[in-house]
């Protein structure tokens, strides 16, 4: 299996932004490819003329964005035959975010619930082929092995896979900017040991009721899922 996301969630990083804050809505756009794991720490960005393309703005504003990026740590552009613009590995340590409001909090967890739970949902109640499904279990092979470094990365592109296989391609690129956000405050404390094992034992549980094609049981499981990982959310940032 390849390391990178399916087509959708590409499209979903990599759509047009909007007019009148070229600049900025392309760094964030980055970011969120950043965040998401869609290009991992060491990988190359795709060139600045393909980004100017995908994004809808000229290569001077990609350019920008991507020396904002590099002066902030988060990438690297390297010169010469096998140059590019990289990111950084590793990235840079993450501040502390800022005073997130608890309803601030529940808002993003609360859009979490309903895009994730339905896609599992849907995802469940749909017949997928072969290879959606042996790309939906080697995806959570990949997280149950995954290094501690890799970890998080890589639960994100299973929970997009997800998002994927629901068959509603807008619902990716929702799903894609709620995770950014998520990530945003995830990556500001460490990782649990014991909650990753607590973690993988649920991904298995809702990837096994997806493969069976039980709508209901796809549901409960991301949600009690989803709740672990809010509880050390509202406990890390209260």
């Amino acid at each position: 299996m390849t390391d990178s996301p399916l087509q959708e969630v590409r499209k979903a990083v990599y759509r047009p932004v909007r007019e009148g804050n070229a600049l900025e809505d392309t760094v964030a756009r980055l970011v969120q490819t950043i965040r998401l794991g869609v290009v991992a720490p060491g990988e190359s960005l795709p060139s600045e003329r393909e980004l100017a393309v995908l994004y809808a703005v000229s290569r001077d504003t990609v350019r920008e964005a991507i020396r904002e990026l590099a002066d902030t740590g988060y990438l690297v552009r390297r010169r010469g035959r096998y140059g590019g613009t990289f990111v950084a590995d590793p990235l840079p340590q993450p501040p502390h975010p800022r005073d997130v409001t608890p309803a601030e909090l529940e808002d993003v967890l609360g859009l979490r619930r309903v895009l994730e739970a339905g896609a599992a949902r849907a995802a469940a109640g749909r017949t997928l082929d072969a290879a959606a499904r042996d790309e939906l279990w080697a995806r959570y092979e990949v997280v149950a092995e995954a290094s501690a470094s890799d970890y998080r990365r890589l639960d994100t592109l299973l929970h997009l896979t997800i998002a994927e296989l629901a068959g509603i391609p807008s619902l990716v690129a929702l799903a894609a900017e709620n995770r950014a956000r998520v990530n945003e405050w995830l990556d500001t404390f460490p990782l649990l040991p014991r909650n990753i094992e607590h973690s993988n034992l649920q991904h298995e549980r809702i990837v096994t009721a997806i493969l069976a094609g039980r709508p209901d049981a796809a549901e409960a499981a991301i949600l009690e899922h989803l709740a672990g990982s809010e509880a050390l959310l509202r406990g890390f940032l209260a």
